[in-house]
């Protein structure tokens, strides 16, 4: 089949677009920006791009037409498709129908850690059938980012059963506005958490829950629903109806940071075998499973739990589980390591919303504590989602860098209120910038030996850590 991707270069569609040509079609694409690391490998792959979205970049012979979400009425290519009546169709839908029929579908859905949570889980099941030949191949997987055990964001299943899959509330097409995991069907759903987000198709909570409720429809009786204890907006999405046998879990009081005892209902516990969570365990009936990783973050204490119910009921016991996440490396711009510089480390990550900013800062800090560092954390922050643009979290951001010594916040051009306001609410020492290469020098100027820099966008951020990083080369070329 010939297939023809309008916005091939987004994660999804370009993870879409190779997966498709692993299938075997013939698979070419256009996007208004063709950039790395996505056109380099839809390019590896022999995948044709064109930049823009010139109708003359369809082939002629097309047979389907695959489009993106972020595609709109008025788009040259929109219109061509429209109006010759050539056959189209929503990147989910495509999926659902011809890679995920059949499979054993588990899906990671929730506001934060869904990219973490799902490579995790497939990593889960690779190491599984490495060590342990669980089923007869290696599952396949489509994350949006690129999990560093795989150094792909998707891939096929290999004769196995299994594929993982990143679940998105995000709206499907211009012509589906169903969110994109209806599209998927799972047997095995992950729930991590659910906050207000997406404020440019969402108009409250409630909506999203409602999107939820409609996924929660399409998991089958003999499924599996994962979700953490005591989280209400999910709770309010079962009360809306649930046909599927639910897992819930929590964390038992242990002694190292407060934490409540585990809720009546859950029917799993995890302690905290480190203050810093490099080390925790899975608790129940009988079980009890220790994970001593890289990663650090009460946040991903609980992304690994819920991945190691959901293998549980893919027929991973916990044990292989807790060593396979012992070989997990974390996924790329979630707390990546870019470089240490005179004893100055620089990590990258995609946190955006005011909570995940806190969690990671929080991780941060507790790994800084764990290691008997001396050093300050310092916040590199760019809020330019689509929900920020509109000002929703605005008042929420002084609070999420709490756990930092100092902020430093990037006024991009897409968001027309100032962070003046923010950086005046900040309790840490707090400063904005308009322009990239002032923000850059007061970072420099700033950071000591010791220090951690932790940048933070859901953007490129015009590749600013690596910029940040040439940069502390140069200062500190002597040291």
């Amino acid at each position: 089949m010939r297939l023809h991707i309008l916005g091939i270069c987004g994660t999804f569609m370009g993870s879409l677009a190779q997966l498709a040509k692993a299938q075997g079609h013939e698979v070419s694409g256009s996007d208004a920006g063709v950039y790395p690391p996505m056109s380099d490998q839809l390019q590896a792959a022999g995948i044709e791009l064109t930049e823009g979205f010139d109708p003359q970049g369809i082939p002629a012979d097309v047979d389907l037409v695959i489009i993106g979400n972020a595609m709109a009425r008025g788009n040259a290519s929109v219109e061509y498709v429209l109006e010759r009546g050539i056959a189209y169709m929503s990147g989910p839908q495509w999926l659902g129908q011809y890679v995920l029929r059949g499979k054993w579908v588990a899906a990671v859905s929730g506001t934060h850690g869904k990219t973490t949570t799902a490579s995790m889980l497939a990593w889960i099941l690779e190491y599984a059938h490495r060590t342990q030949k669980l089923g007869d191949g290696a599952p396949g997987f489509l994350i949006g980012g690129v999990p560093q055990n795989f150094d792909v964001s998707a891939r096929l299943p290999h004769n196995s059963p299994f594929f993982v899959i990143e679940a998105d509330e995000y709206d499907t097409a211009f012509f589906d506005k169903r969110s994109k995991f209806v599209h998927y069907q799972p047997r095995t759903l992950i729930l991590n958490n659910l906050e207000f987000d997406h404020a440019d198709i969402f108009p409250d909570l409630a909506a999203i829950e409602r999107q939820f409720h409609h996924l929660i429809r399409t998991v089958p009786a003999n499924g599996l629903l994962v979700l953490p204890a005591g989280e209400e907006a999910l709770e309010r999405v079962l009360e809306q109806g649930c046909w599927t046998p639910v897992q819930r879990f929590a964390r038992a009081a242990d002694g190292l940071t407060e934490a409540p005892s585990a809720a009546p209902e859950c029917d799993w516990q995890w302690r905290l075998d480190a203050a810093d969570a490099s080390r925790f365990s899975l608790l129940a009936d009988g079980i009890e499973a220790t994970v001593s990783w890289q990663l650090s973050g009460l946040h991903n204490v609980s992304n690994a739990i819920a991945a190691m119910i959901a293998a549980r009921h893919m027929g991973v016991t916990p044990d292989i589980a807790a060593a396979a996440l012992g070989e997990f490396v974390s996924v790329k711009r979630r707390m990546e390591k870019v470089g240490d510089v005179a004893g100055i480390q620089l990590f990258d990550d995609f946190a955006h919303h005011p909570t995940a900013i806190a969690t990671t800062l929080a991780g941060a800090r507790a790994r800084l504590l764990a290691e008997g560092g001396q050093g300050r954390i310092l916040a590199v922050l760019e809020p330019r989602s689509n929900t920020m643009k509109l000002g929703v979290h605005k008042h929420e951001l002084a609070q999420s860098v709490a756990a930092a010594d100092m902020a430093f916040w990037f006024q991009p051009g897409n968001i027309d209120w100032s962070l003046a306001e923010v950086v005046a609410q900040c309790e840490v020492g707090a400063s904005s910038y308009d322009q990239l290469d002032a923000l850059r020098a007061a970072v420099i100027a700033e950071a000591q030996p010791g220090d951690r820099i932790v940048v933070m966008s859901n953007g490129s951020f015009a590749g600013l850590p690596r910029l940040l990083l040439q940069d502390l080369e140069q200062e500190f070329a002597d040291v």
